[in-house]
């Protein structure tokens, strides 16, 4: 049976319990840390104006509401039962397309272990593909043994003193199952991965490391190991954008944070950040995010105070 057809017999069941189980733990609009590291939740209440983003990898599973998002010059649409998943970090694009005070979008993020996703399949001995013949995200329903998985996991959040030894098994029951389920896996992804592939890898945690600092690129690629225009090309063949772009999403991100969370100034957060011209910075942010720097935060608060939100959004 392929995962649509599980997911109309058994996943319903397990959707509305996680919407109940998000909706209780979110009281207002919000991104939320968990007690389980890699476990993210997330409520709206109105459909949001486009984001940009870094989508990390991971599962991440609609509820309730609706979203679109656009990764690689690729746009999809999807809803509740639908997960989208990925195998590299990416930048991306996104809206919330339906949400609604009474009926809020609800959703969750389970982020990836590269390296315990590579141990499991080399402990099921499942063969490696040519790298380039699988994708880094698709969107697709999941299965309802793999929302069962899921359900169990958010579960934890109320048992806090069974999290440490039951949810990295819970976890990797996930990893097991999305490997397994089909072939053709986005998790596979990561398995495949080759020696080029690995070494973009190793760069993009030190972008991630390093965001704030210069960027050269040739001397970045030579720290991997690789020439500059071999280093340029398997970039972009596994991130959808160029190193510049990936860096300039990482410093967006982050200076909103900043300004929102910390109370920084735009001046502040661009230098913060590694920008050295405000100028630029709120061009660049405008263009990210819809709005100028000081009215995009003015809208985030005046949203976090309309839901009557206490302490501070989460990174």
């Amino acid at each position: 049976m392929d995962c649509i057809g599980e997911y109309v017999m058994n996943g319903e069941g397990n959707i509305a319990v996680l919407a109940s189980l998000i909706e209780r733990m979110t009281l207002s609009d919000g991104d939320y840390d968990t007690r389980i590291p890699k476990l993210k939740l997330y409520r709206r209440s109105n459909p949001t104006a486009v984001m940009q983003c870094v989508s990390e990898p991971g599962v991440g599973l609609i509820v309730q509401g609706a979203k679109r998002v656009m990764l690689a010059d690729r746009v999809r649409d999807y809803a509740v039962g639908q997960a989208l998943l990925t195998s590299v970090d990416m930048p991306a694009v996104s809206r919330i397309t339906k949400a609604s005070p009474s009926q809020p979008f609800l959703g969750l993020m389970l982020e990836f272990d590269g390296r315990e996703i590579m141990q499991v399949a080399a402990e099921l001995s499942i063969n490696k593909k040519n790298a380039d013949a699988v994708a880094r995200w698709s969107i697709e329903f999941l299965s309802g043994s793999l929302l069962d998985a899921l359900v169990r996991l958010v579960r934890l959040i109320d048992e806090p003193k069974y999290i440490p030894s039951l949810a990295p098994l819970i976890e990797r029951e996930i990893i097991i199952r999305l490997l397994m389920d089909k072939p053709d896996s986005i998790l596979m992804g990561l398995v495949a991965l080759g020696s080029n592939e690995k070494k973009i890898m190793s760069a993009i945690a030190w972008l991630k490391e390093n965001y704030s600092k210069s960027l050269n690129i040739d001397q970045l690629a030579d720290s991997v190991h690789m020439s500059s225009s071999t280093f340029r090309r398997y970039f972009s063949s596994l991130t959808g954008t160029t190193p510049i772009q990936f860096q300039k999403a990482l410093r967006l991100q982050e200076a909103r944070w900043l300004m929102l969370n910390e109370n920084f100034d735009a001046g502040r957060a661009a230098v913060q950040v590694g920008y050295e011209s405000t100028s630029q910075f709120s061009r660049e942010y405008r263009r990210a995010f819809d709005a100028p720097p000081h009215r995009d935060v003015v809208r985030l608060r005046s949203l976090l105070k309309s839901n009557e939100q206490k302490g501070k959004i989460e990174r």
